[in-house]
């Protein structure tokens, strides 16, 4: 008996056996800590590519397809038509191109309009509420802010009726209450059209501009116009020297946001005039809508679609290469100073 040995029961693991299990854990807690921020990006991505970037592809892959009425029921197998519907909307000489070419004039000087007078009243706005605290100050901020919260469509159809030649309340103010006019003017017919267009535009845009110069305009430091008022500077002075410089960057994003609004803009034209807008303000958006479900050639209105894309974008780069170059010059010049 004496030779018999209990069994002894198996050892605990050593504190170095132990570390390695451990370490062989940090290699997968390190591989899924870099794989996490990507997991989290995978909605954001899946969501891009269902709003933006397959009707993107989409539209070129028709622009380059001769799709139309005839192929409506199986449009994927339309012919290859190649460059041929970005020669006709291009060729200038020929009634597609030349109505094409004047929706893009009057589209880029409707444009350029709004900008500037959403711009000027969202600066003017923004000014006469960031002084000194007065009783309804409060008030007027919402107020200012309707034609914002408005939904579009029925902001618009409000301005369509209140246009009417003779049941609207435009020309009755103007022409029954103040003699203005001799008889009631047409804002939807003819050259008034592309100036009720723009006051239509420009109303609906302000209150962002508003909004956005008053959110800047409260990160300025009130030092610095302190020392100006020291120094003697006038509220124009002021406004020019200290207002304008810092918010400079805000303006850059403001006055390019208000641009691609405008230029983009569907819903103001076809709630005022319906699908064929008088040609004095036939934007861009409603003649490829046109060109597209009302002569039902869907390839052409692609190509338009994407000449206006191009368009934009190159706009949009030279925009922001001289907004930056700019910068870059005030930052050195005032290292330099």
């Amino acid at each position: 008996m004496s030779g018999l040995r209990t069994p002894t029961a198996p050892a605990a693991p050593s504190g170095a056996a132990g570390s390695r299990r451990n370490g062989g854990g940090r290699p997968r807690r390190r591989i899924s800590a870099r794989l996490f921020p990507y997991l989290l990006l995978i909605p954001a991505v899946l969501a891009e590519l269902l709003v933006h970037i397959i009707p993107m592809v989409t539209g070129v892959w028709v622009s380059l397809r001769e799709l139309t009425q005839f192929f409506i029921r199986n449009w994927s197998q339309a012919p290859f038509a190649g460059l041929a519907n970005y020669r006709v909307a291009v060729d200038f000489s020929a009634p597609v191109g030349n109505a094409l070419l004047h929706s893009f004039l009057i589209t880029a000087a409707v444009s350029a309009l709004a900008v500037a007078g959403a711009w000027l009243l969202g600066t003017l706005a923004a000014l006469s509420l960031s002084g000194p605290t007065f009783r309804g100050r409060g008030t007027l901020r919402s107020l200012f802010l309707v034609p914002y919260a408005l939904p579009m469509f029925t902001a618009v159809m409000t301005w369509s009726f209140m246009l009417q030649h003779s049941t609207g309340m435009v020309n009755h103010v103007l022409v029954d209450d103040l003699h203005l006019f001799s008889k009631a003017p047409f804002w939807l017919v003819g050259g008034n059209s592309f100036w009720s267009l723009l006051i239509v535009m420009v109303w609906r845009t302000w209150p962002f501009a508003f909004l956005t110069l008053t959110a800047g305009l409260q990160s300025i430091p009130g030092d610095l116009y302190e020392a100006a008022a020291i120094d003697g500077a006038g509220p124009f002075q002021r406004f020019r020297a200290v207002t304008l410089p810092m918010l400079r960057p805000v303006n850059g994003v403001l006055v390019l946001v208000l641009f691609l609004w405008s230029f983009n803009d569907f819903t103001t034209p076809y709630v005022l005039f319906g699908a064929t807008a008088p040609a004095q303000a036939d934007l861009i958006s409603l003649h490829i809508y046109n060109a597209s479900f009302i002569t039902w050639n869907f390839g052409l209105g692609s190509a338009m679609s994407v000449l206006m894309l191009v368009f934009l974008l190159v706009v949009t780069l030279i925009y922001l290469g001289l907004t930056r170059i700019g910068s870059s010059g005030r930052e050195g010049g005032g290292r330099r100073a």
